[in-house]
């Protein structure tokens, strides 16, 4: 095990406990309708931050996923129990309800299913937009193995933000990703995206302290500018359990690191790029897609 494992966390990477009006009335509300947020599922460290400034990420299709990543907490299974079919409602009742500004809705991998949810995901896009005009919807997508007519029903259900996350670079895919998973399939996953609705923006995450070097770190950076990505974070990894599945972190990367990286991405010509040890795919969602908007407009003018 790398040293970093047995040494305590470094002190840019301690926070608070989430509290706070909007924290509580959330985790109620989401509680009471049985709806999961990504927030909670994947001990997301911004929660109580993302929360009170009116975002929110929630994950559909159940707590449970088809593939066993080696990075993520979600519970796997080969056959989960069927998605709830009155799940749609349900989330766009809860996000009135919450009166949130912008929301991410993810979802686990169900290979199990002959459209791998594809139907259900849209459903839940259009049935939260009628619910709630003027909302932001982002959705976050697994790769469909690469299934172009199922990324159609999803993307042109209406989300402003489209976003799949190649996690890793090409190098370390294979081991930290699913077998079902590949770096090529997701860059093209990423690719079609923007090609089926030119109109929304596309977006990435990618995790540091696997053991990527910078050269690898700045050919992904090309490799998803070349598939026309807008929006790209850059988060530190951090090992969920101790189990044997979860891989341990191989470095802590500092914040001035981060700092140089999000500076490199920026100048490759990403719409907007966050880049921290704190951030998550969808942390404060809301911020960079407005951000971005706007620093599209100016560089359009």
């Amino acid at each position: 095990m790398p040293r970093a494992e047995l040494s305590p966390l470094p002190s840019w990477l301690k926070t608070r406990l989430p509290t706070g009006e909007n924290y509580e009335r959330i985790k109620a509300l989401s509680a009471k309708h049985n709806l999961r947020t990504v927030c909670e599922e994947a001990r997301c460290p911004n929660v109580a931050e993302c929360w009170g400034g009116g975002t929110a990420t929630f994950m559909v299709m159940g707590d449970s996923c088809t593939r066993g990543c080696r990075f993520c907490s979600v519970a796997t299974a080969s056959r989960p129990g069927a998605p709830d079919p009155d799940e749609p409602r349900k989330l766009a009742e809860t996000i009135a309800d919450l009166r949130l500004e912008y929301v991410v809705v993810t979802t686990v991998c169900r290979d199990d299913l002959a459209d791998q949810g594809a139907a259900h995901v849209a459903e839940c896009i259009r049935t939260v937009k009628a619910r709630n005009p003027g909302l932001l919807l982002e959705v976050l997508i697994q790769d469909f193995r690469g299934d172009e007519s199922l990324l159609r029903v999803v993307t042109e259900a209406g989300a402003e933000v489209v976003a799949h996350n190649l996690e890793t670079v090409e190098r370390l895919t294979a081991r930290v990703r699913d077998r079902r998973a590949g770096y090529r399939q997701s860059l093209d996953v990423l690719r079609r995206i923007k090609r089926l609705r030119p109109q929304a923006k596309s977006k990435t995450s990618l995790m540091l302290g696997l053991g990527e070097t910078q050269d690898e770190l700045l050919r992904s950076f090309e490799d998803l500018r070349a598939a026309d990505v807008d929006i790209l974070t850059l988060g530190q990894y951090l090992r969920p359990t101790r189990e044997a599945r979860h891989l341990p972190v191989a470095k802590f990367v500092a914040p001035e690191a981060f700092d140089e990286y999000g500076r490199l991405a920026r100048s490759m010509g990403f719409l907007y790029v966050a880049s921290g040890p704190f951030v998550r795919s969808s942390y404060r969602a809301g911020e960079l897609f407005i951000k971005g908007m706007l620093q599209g407009a100016v560089h359009a003018a």
